[in-house]
C-alpha cells in the first residue's frame, strides 16, 4: 500500500507542504462524548489500552469526525512499566499510581514476557493501519526513559518529579541501569509498532522540563539518543519524532544530539526561536491547548501566529502539549478549517 501521499510522512521527509499537515496529541479523549462512551465499555483505562477493538476504535473517532492528516495510536506511555510488574493503575482524580521501584527492583529488572505483555497493543496498530484511510499516517509512540522513571521511581506523579531528581543525585549508577534498560525495551516496543503498521512514532519526554543542563543531557538526550540509534539500527527507515516538554532553550542542540527526524515544540517555546529550529529540519507544534478551550479570537490569533511563523517551512501543525478534557469539539473543527484554508 502507497505512503506517498501521506503528508505528515513528507514533512518528516524534510518537505514544506502546504497547507501542513494537522493532528492533535490526545486527540482521541475525554473531550469527545463519543470518547467517553467507549470508554464506559471498557471498564478501566487500562482495560481500554490493551482491548484492540476498543482501542482502534477511540483512535479512528477523531479521524471521522475532523479528518485529521495522523492518526496516533490510542495508550499509554506507562504500559511499558505495567509489562514490568509495576503494579500500574489509574485512579480517578489520582492519576497514575504504581509500586515505586528501588535499586534491588532495579537490579531485578528483565525484559522477558515485556513483548507478550504489550501484544494487544500491537494488535491495535495492525488493526489500524488496515482500518485508516490510506492518506493517514499511522503513529505509534512511547513515553522517553526519563518520563517514564520518574513514574516508576515516585510511584506517582510530582509537580516537579523531585523523587527520580533526588534518586538519579544519591544513586547515579542505578538510575543510569535504569534509564538504559527503559530505553532498550521502548526501542524494541518502537520497532514492534513500526513492523505492525506505524508510520512514524513519537518519543515524549513529558517532563524534561524539570531538569538542569548537566541532568537534561545525561537523563534526556542520552537515553533518547540511545533509543533511536537502536531503532534505525534495525529499521533505518524509520521516522521518529521527539518531544522534550519544558526543555526551553535546551531545544536548541536536541535534534542533532538525539537523532531525531522532527522535534516537538510545546506551547511556551517562543516562536522566533522556533524558527531557528525548524532551519535544520521539522518541527511540530506548538498551539497553547487553552486557546482551543476559549475557541473565537484566542483560537485564531493563536493559529495565525504558528502558521505565519513556521508554516512557510516544515511544519505539522499541533498543540504544544495534549488537547485538554474541557475542549469545545466545535473549536477544533474551527481549528481544522483555519489551518487547512492557510497559503
Amino acid at each position: 500500500m502507497s505512503s506517498q501521499n501521506r503528508k505528515v510522512l513528507e514533512v518528516l521527509d524534510g518537505k514544506t507542504v502546504t497547507p501542513p499537515p494537522i493532528w492533535l496529541m490526545r486527540q482521541a479523549g475525554r473531550y469527545l462524548p463519543e470518547y467517553r462512551e467507549t470508554r464506559l465499555q471498557a471498564g478501566s483505562f487500562l482495560d481500554l489500552c490493551y482491548n484492540p477493538e476498543l482501542a482502534a476504535e477511540v483512535t479512528l473517532q477523531p479521524i471521522r469526525r475532523y479528518g485529521f492528516d495522523a492518526a496516533i495510536l490510542f495508550s499509554d506511555i506507562l504500559v511499558i512499566p505495567d509489562a514490568l510488574k509495576r503494579n500500574v493503575r489509574f485512579t480517578e482524580g489520582h492519576g497514575p499510581q504504581m509500586d515505586p521501584i528501588d535499586e534491588d527492583g532495579i537490579a531485578q529488572l528483565k525484559p522477558d514476557h515485556v513483548a507478550d505483555h504489550l501484544e494487544p497493543v500491537i494488535e491495535t496498530v495492525r488493526r489500524l493501519r488496515r482500518d485508516l484511510p490510506n492518506e493517514t499516517t499511522l503513529l505509534g509512540f512511547c513515553g522517553a526513559p526519563w518520563t517514564v522513571a520518574t513514574y516508576m521511581i515516585a510511584g506517582h506523579g510530582t509537580p516537579d518529579q523531585a523523587p527520580a531528581r533526588l534518586f538519579a543525585y544519591r544513586h547515579p549508577e542505578a538510575f543510569g541501569r535504569l534509564l538504559d534498560f527503559l530505553a532498550d525495551v521502548s526501542a524494541d516496543y518502537l520497532v514492534a509498532q513500526i513492523d505492525a503498521g506505524a508510520d512514524a512514532v513519537q518519543i515524549f519526554d513529558s517532563w524534561a522540563g524539570v531538569l538542569g543542563e548537566a541532568e537534561f543531557q545525561k537523563y534526556a538526550v542520552v537515553p533518547v539518543r540511545r533509543m533511536i540509534q537502536s531503532v534505525k539500527a534495525r529499521r533505518p527507515a524509520a521516522k521518529i519524532i521527539a518531544f522534550a516538554k519544558g526543555a526551553g532553550i535546551l531545544l536548541k542542540d536536541y535534534r542533532q544530539a538525539t537523532g531525531a527526524d522532527a522535534i516537538g515544540l510545546d506551547w511556551s517555546v517562543p516562536l522566533r526561536f522556533a524558527v531557528e529550529l525548524q532551519k535544520d529540519g521539522p518541527v511540530q507544534g506548538n498551539l497553547d491547548p487553552m486557546r482551543v478551550v476559549a475557541g473565537g479570537v484566542a483560537l485564531r490569533e493563536g493559529i495565525d501566529a504558528v502558521l505565519q511563523a513556521l508554516g512557510h517551512g516544515p511544519l505539522i501543525f499541533n498543540l504544544g502539549h495534549g488537547i485538554t478534557p474541557q475542549a469545545d469539539p466545535a473549536h477544533v473543527t474551527d481549528l481544522v478549517n483555519q489551518v487547512r484554508s492557510f497559503g
